[in-house]
């Protein structure tokens, strides 16, 4: 079945009412705590790091400007007259690329580290939603033990995914588009967060990265807008802490409605 476009963005909504279903909120806390604790150190780097950048940024100008030889393309009085009177935009942006960057960076690794409860999380919300109780009540410990080496190389093929194009976005700063790089980097997070929970239900039943990819390929609209709308729920304080179990529970009832 093929989502419609915008239609993934109502999951998110689903999952904030299936996270406390019977079955389901007892393999919410872990994943809950983690990324408590991880979104706090991001969001205290976050502001750090804008602070010391708005306070630098007069000084590296200056001394940037004096040097001839220092750019690629952009003239240096070009980049002044941009920084100076186009300043009400650049920081906006500035600002968005920065928590985008490393609330990301920091929600990668707390999925990282919540991948095996994020994967029993997914398979209680599928229980849930196939009418079945088997699942959740044969639930074991050492199969859960043995299952971790599995989930943590399923990362790793996300990361090698990610990296190459992580860079691409990189190299892009150096270009004449480079003011249209925070939004390209926007929608390939968004494209990057709709690959990371839908790919939990994926692996719980043994399907392939390539395969995960496949699917939102086939549902590319939807799955842009459920990436879309978790991003953007990223980057507001204390929904954030709540949002990875949401985001899994939505993606999961995002998968099964995509594989009826």
């Amino acid at each position: 079945m093929n989502h419609q476009p915008l239609q993934g963005a109502q999951y998110l909504s689903k999952g904030l009412s299936l996270v406390w279903k019977p079955g389901i909120k007892r393999f919410v806390f872990i994943p809950l705590l983690i990324n408590f604790i991880l979104l706090t150190l991001a969001t205290i780097y976050a502001f750090n790091l804008i602070s010391d950048w708005y306070t630098s940024l007069p000084s590296w100008l200056e001394s940037h400007v004096s040097n001839p030889h220092w750019y690629i393309r952009w003239p240096a009085e070009g980049l002044e007259w941009l920084v100076t009177s186009l300043d009400w935009l650049l920081w906006p942006m500035i600002v968005i690329a920065v928590f985008i960057l490393v609330f990301f960076s920091f929600g990668l690794l707390a999925n990282w580290i919540a991948a095996p409860f994020n994967g029993l999380l997914s398979e209680a919300v599928e229980t849930h939603l196939r009418g079945s109780a088997s699942q959740t009540e044969t639930f074991s410990w050492s199969l859960f033990v043995k299952d971790i080496p599995r989930l943590i190389g399923r990362e790793w093929r996300k990361l090698a995914y990610f990296i190459p194009r992580a860079l691409l976005c990189l190299i892009l700063l150096f270009t004449p588009i480079s003011p249209l790089v925070p939004i390209i980097w926007f929608i390939f997070n968004a494209w990057m967060l709709a690959i990371q929970y839908v790919d939990y239900p994926q692996d719980n039943h043994r399907q392939t990265f390539n395969q995960t990819l496949e699917l939102l390929r086939q549902n590319r609209g939807a799955a842009y807008s459920f990436g879309l709308l978790v991003m953007l729920f990223t980057m507001i304080p204390v929904i954030n802490i709540v949002l990875m179990p949401v985001a899994v529970a939505g993606a999961t009832n995002f998968w099964f409605d995509a594989n009826k």
